[in-house]
């Protein structure tokens, strides 16, 4: 598999040197600095790869047995690669510029996928002139010339370790997955790397199915030293009697049951009694105790962590996060994107340095570079971690301008971590103060910075809503033991177990990097498949959900395969993996102990013991309860979700959350369908019947009945949030049936296009040509004219899941001194209280549904003294940028291009064996919702 420098005895060509990239935004950048003597081009990805249907394969090829597998088994598990048809053009221009070049430049990325491309490109291209790889980290001129000068020849392990990568999930996917058709339902998928995961997420929401609340109630007291210059400090019972008092920390956390002996658990009686026993009381600080602390900068930023903090503070997903940064590699602003070390060069850790000194000072700067441990196995895959590219950074302001602000944001958070990644360690103090009011001891705790250090530049964030950031600052008043001080609060507090957090997409990318499973190159793709296959949903546009039809597969796939389903073996393919790109693990050895077994049975054993064990009665019935002497289970079944008792089935929406479905649900679901479609009445414009029913995707009106012979359904609309099949009436349905409803004419439409109001999948909106927007909750969409419409469309853009702008999240009530109402906002950048006059961000520890009046008052007291201490400087702030003027709106929308068809469903070896055929279902459900 070598690159070898390749001589004919023909005549020298003279053209231009052929220099193969993957991408042409790549080859632009590389372009820039290789100059007139190179063509540069993309190859766009893979140039071959296994055939998604028998159709891609020779006739030779189609003879073989394996055709529909596209590994030959008894050949060795050779692949048998094709060129996909989109690729085919490309191949001809590639070639035709080779056609008078007196050499080959191939200029892959330097990973596993990247040393695939350039075999792929030799095996296809078939060069008769010298072949050169290259290899760099960034794309910079500095980088690109020492590639020239050291180039080397395609790495043989690497290319063998990606196809048995590709080879396992071949067999794993298409072997497993029609097991999944037969037993489950049709279409579905299952992968080696993918079903570990959603096994994650599965296993996270039995956790919380499982889950029982648990309550218990605290005191927060408001405390003041006395004099003129009382100040203010909160804090929270910790012992009563002598006994300590209940917190979060003693109740289990995937139980919520108490988990700790010896502790007072107070109920909501017990509380305000002791409020009440206490208020007037008199207050002494009975201790004051002082550490002094340090905090190192985190790492500069692997994939993973990259992966997870564009989550956390950019709210990115993680394919978000890894196309803006391939966006800023293959522009030559930051190195490789793809990998698992936390190394520096010493080129990076003298540009940091140098920025260091100039940016904030000598003071900031260690005596000597801070190093990094190296936690990668596969030494040829060390790459240095991701950071600005060159010998000197590029300016934040300069990426904003040439690649817009989005990259930029991604970009400042590379900057910024690998800058505070070589900045001296921040110190400062923490004070703990235990406070007695009779046999109560109360505790409140101080942070305070002395030295930022890297605080300057970067603070990590954290995936724990319960854990405070490193970046909050608690100041305490300067107190003493004996001190006596005035008890100006005390609140009773309830608090609630909660079960353990879902995941997000930047927890279970961490969760996957801590098991090692899967690959810096693998993590956002596996999420992606996980959503694109509707196994998992997304949830306040943070949270997966995994589905009922996920709770079925994972639960078949750990009965029938659960060795290929633990964490453990999915990790150690992972290494195995490793030890083929560095050329100690044999391929064909390693396929064949997976797919035939060795010492236990491999996948194609299971595959056939499970044809004749799987029940998929059992595998996709899930009981809820008893109830009236039957038992009440949702199922999930080929054609969708539905609860049944045994008789009567219910259908259920697929985004029904599982820890939120009740049997009091299910039973009125049951209820409803047992009554059948509700009739209404009759349209007085059609003549036909309206009803009301409950379906697949919840409840709707019908207008009609199904017409026999037509292949026309019936109009049907979802009902709005807050309606019931309870509720409805005539006039109410009637209205729901006028949708999409036409609006009016634009008036500022060239063409004359009218304004609809929608009813789609993500909810109601309204739509002009190709424009169109979210319909707010406050905003009726039966009552929404031309006028508020027309608002509507004024607005900015956005994205799905973007919140619009919200109300108070929460009313706390009157400032205990000033009168002035409190409340918790949701800010930009996260929840905020205010008394109308003061802003005061809250810490990540607090929630806001937790916040008290004592801690609010406190918060902002803390606020507005930094503010005035800032005041006093005598520095002004910096002048607002004028609002730029809004672009008028387009006034004529383009034309919509024709969607393609959907491609051929694929038929596989294992998809022969007796697959029952699946009826073909409508195209589209009420509200324009599509049927899967």
């Amino acid at each position: 598999m070598a690159a070898k420098k390749k001589t004919s005895g023909t005549k020298k060509k003279t053209g231009k040197a052929l220099v193969i990239v993957e991408s042409p935004a790549k080859a632009k950048t590389i372009g820039k600095f290789l100059g007139d003597e190179y063509e540069v081009l993309a190859s766009i990805g893979h140039v071959r790869d296994l055939p998604s249907s028998r159709s891609e394969l020779t006739d030779k090829q189609r003879e073989n047995k394996h055709s529909g597998l596209g590994v030959d088994l008894d050949d060795d598990f050779r692949p048998m690669y094709v060129v996909p048809p989109g690729k085919r053009d490309q191949i001809r221009a590639l070639k035709a510029a080779l056609k008078n070049a007196p050499a080959l430049w191939l200029a892959t990325d330097e990973d596993r996928e990247g040393e695939s491309i350039s075999w792929h490109l030799l095996e296809v291209l078939k060069p008769t002139v010298p072949v050169h790889r290259l290899v760099f980290h960034e794309i910079t001129r500095t980088a690109i010339d020492a590639a020239m000068a050291e180039p080397r020849e395609i790495d043989g392990s690497m290319v063998r370790a990606q196809e048995s990568r590709r080879i396992l999930d071949r067999l794993f996917g298409y072997e497993v997955s029609p097991v999944l058709w037969r037993k489950i339902r049709p279409k579905l998928s299952a992968g080696r790397v993918q079903s570990v995961a959603l096994r994650l997420l599965v296993e996270r929401e039995m956790e919380r199915i499982a889950f029982e609340a648990s309550e218990w109630w605290d005191l927060d007291a408001l405390f003041a030293t006395t004099g003129a210059d009382a100040a203010p400090f909160g804090a929270i019972l910790r012992t009563l009697d002598g006994q300590r008092t209940a917190s979060s920390g003693d109740f289990d956390r995937t139980t919520g049951k108490l988990a700790k002996e010896n502790v007072t658990v107070l109920d909501e009686a017990g509380a305000r009694a002791l409020a009440e026993r206490l208020e007037g009381k008199t207050a002494k600080v009975l201790e004051v105790e002082e550490k002094d602390f340090k905090e190192r900068p985190a790492p500069p930023f692997t994939t993973s962590t990259l992966q997870q903090e564009a989550g956390r503070k950019l709210r990115h997903s993680a394919r978000r996060a890894m196309g803006l940064a391939q966006q800023l590699y293959e522009n030559g602003l930051i190195t490789y994107m793809r990998t698992d070390s936390t190394a520096l060069s010493s080129e990076a850790v003298s540009a940091a340095r140098s920025v260091i000194g100039s940016k904030y000072g000598d003071a900031y700067l260690p005596k000597a570079p801070r190093t990094y441990k190296v936690n990668v196995k596969n030494a040829q895959e060390a790459h240095e971690a991701i950071r600005p590219a060159g010998s000197s950074f590029t300016s934040i302001q300069d990426v904003r301008k040439a690649q817009g602000a989005d990259a930029a944001k991604l970009y400042e958070l590379i900057w910024k971590r690998t800058v505070a990644s070589q900045m001296t360690n921040a110190r400062g103090k923490r004070m703990i103060v235990r406070v007695g009011v009779e046999d109560a001891v109360f505790r409140a705790s101080g942070k305070t910075i002395e030295f930022a250090g890297f605080r300057r530049a970067y603070v990590e964030g954290s995936d724990d809503p319960s854990a405070e950031l490193a970046d909050q600052e608690k100041i305490l008043p300067v107190l003493a033991a004996g001190q006596e001080v005035a008890v100006r609060q005390l609140e009773a507090k309830g608090h609630t177990t909660q079960p353990p957090a879902r995941y997000t997409e930047a927890s279970i990318v961490k969760a996957l990097d801590a098991r090692g499973i899967g690959r810096p190159s693998t993590w956002a793709s596996i999420i992606q498949v996980l959503l694109d296959r509707e196994y998992a949903f997304r949830k306040s546009g943070r949270t997966l959900v995994p589905s009922y039809t996920a709770f079925a597969v994972v639960r078949m796939l750990r009965q029938s395969f659960g060795r290929l389903l633990e964490y453990d073996f999915t990790a150690s393919m992972e290494d195995d993996l490793d030890a083929i790109a560095r050329g100690e693990l044999d391929r064909i050895e390693y396929l064949r102990r997976f797919y035939n077994g060795n010492g236990h049975a491999g996948l194609h054993q299971l595959v056939e013991e499970s044809l004749d064990t799987i029940d998929p009665r059992k595998v996709c019935s899930f009981p809820l309860g008893e109830a009236g002497g039957k038992t009440i289970e949702l199922r999930v079944g080929k054609y969708g979700l539905f609860v049944s008792d045994g008789e009567q089935n219910a259908s259920i929406p697929e985004d029904t959350i599982p820890d939120e479905l009740t049997m009091e649900t299910a039973l009125e679901m049951i209820e409803a369908a047992a009554r059948g479609p509700q009739a209404l009445g009759d349209c007085p414009d059609t003549g036909k019947p309206v009803y009301a029913k409950s379906g697949r995707f919840g409840p709707y009106v019908q207008l009609g009945d199904p017409e026999e012979g037509s292949k026309e359904k019936p109009k049907m609309v979802s009902l709005l949030e807050g309606m019931s099949l309870e509720t409805i009436d005539l006039a109410t349905a009637l209205r729901l049936l006028e949708l999409p409803r036409d609006l009016g004419e634009h008036p500022e439409d060239e063409e004359k296009q009218h304004v609809f109001a929608h009813l789609g999948r993500y909810g109601p909106y309204v739509k002009w040509g190709s424009e169109s927007r979210s319909i707010p909750p406050e905003q009726p969409l039966l009552d929404i004219d031309l006028a508020g419409a027309l608002v509507l469309l004024k607005q900015p853009r956005r994205r799905r899941g973007q919140a619009a702008p919200k109300p108070a999240l929460k009313e706390l009530g009157e400032h205990p001194e000033t009168g002035a109402p409190l409340k918790i906002m949701d800010g930009r950048w996260g929840p905020y209280v205010t008394d109308g006059k003061v802003n005061a961000s809250l810490p990540k520890s607090i929630a806001p549904d937790e916040l008290t009046v004592g801690e609010a008052v406190e918060m902002l007291v803390r606020r507005a003294e930094r503010m005035a201490a800032k005041k006093g400087t005598g520095r002004r702030a910096p002048a607002k940028k004028k609002a730029a003027k809004k672009k008028a709106a387009k006034k004529k929308a383009p034309a919509r291009k024709k969607k393609a068809g959907r491609p051929s469903a694929k038929r596989t070896p294992a998809a022969k064996k007796k697959r029952p055929a699946a009826k073909r279902g409508g195209t589209k459900g009420r509200g324009g919702r599509k049927r899967r």
